[in-house]
């Protein structure tokens, strides 16, 4: 530590204003064309695609790219400029093998997570605006997709960065892939004594007076006869029967308000029918003190 400090003071280039100049202008020259650039090419997609999220996808990696690559290239050319710098970071990198292992593994990772966003960009499973879920984490939004990660912001506004090597590798589900409209289950169990007839009527009127409800119908299927809402009886619980709503909505977010809508307007409904919604039921027997 004391010959890398001695050896900092004997540098003449440190007190050089001449240098100081070179490396600010090499550093306002790599931020000034990097701006360009991407300015140049966010008028680029813009003109491609009206729909967005492709567009947004394109532009966020190739920006992030673009300012990872002049930020290195800043770096080498300051370097490279300077003597004794180049003379130290020659020094650094032939002497240090221990260092030089360090790079190599940590390049090894982030070259994975490069490769990971290239397939990304260029197969797209999901995109910037897209709502997915990623492995056991809750349903958010896709905020940007850099070299390194991708940023998922949740519906509790909290951030997800994940490397993109673990994105190439996890189970995603994306509800906005091809097209944004969204079929919601709304699910309700009675009891064993109530009219099944009656709450699948109740659910399906329900979920039709409500003003997110969409009719996504062809006319072959109106003319078959098919229903917009269709509801089912689909298991029989241990002391419920359980029946299920098929309600059409514009897109996730929602479907998932007007999913809570019917709830709330379902078990009102019920309880003015006369539609029990059975719940646990806990017998406790207490047994006789024993006598003294």
């Amino acid at each position: 530590m004391e010959d890398f400090i001695n050896w900092f003071e004997d540098q003449e280039w440190f007190f050089s204003f001449r240098r100081w100049i070179i490396v600010l202008l090499i550093i306002m020259g790599a931020v000034l064309v990097s701006r360009i650039l991407k300015r140049t090419l966010k008028k680029y997609f813009s003109h491609l695609d009206s729909s967005g999220n492709d567009t947004q996808t394109n532009f966020a990696f190739i920006s992030n790219a673009i300012n990872f690559l002049f930020f290195i290239g800043a770096i080498i050319l300051i370097f490279y400029t300077i003597p004794p710098l180049r003379a130290l970071g020659v020094t650094l990198f032939a002497g240090a093998g221990i260092l030089a292992a360090i790079i190599g593994f940590a390049s090894q990772a982030a070259f994975a997570n490069i490769v990971g966003g290239i397939f990304v960009v260029i197969f797209k499973p999901y995109r910037v605006g897209d709502m997915i879920k990623v492995g056991g984490l809750e349903w958010g939004i896709v905020e940007d997709i850099t070299l390194r990660h991708t940023v998922i912001r949740s519906f509790q506004n909290e951030r997800y960065y994940i490397p993109n090597s673990t994105m190439s590798s996890e189970n995603i589900l994306n509800a906005s892939i091809e097209e944004s409209r969204n079929c919601m289950f709304v699910e309700m169990g009675i009891s064993y004594d109530s009219d099944v007839d009656l709450a699948m009527k109740i659910m399906k009127e329900e979920a039709l007076k409500h003003p997110s409800c969409r009719d996504f119908r062809t006319e072959e299927e109106i003319a078959e006869g098919k229903e917009q809402v269709i509801t089912r009886l689909i298991s029989f619980g241990d002391s419920s029967v359980n029946l299920r709503a098929y309600v059409w909505a514009d897109d996730p977010i929602t479907g998932f308000v007007m999913k809570t809508d019917l709830f709330k307007t379902i078990k009102e409904r019920f309880d003015k029918e006369g539609i029990e919604i059975p719940f646990p039921h806990r017998t406790i027997v207490y047994k006789d003190a024993k006598k003294a």
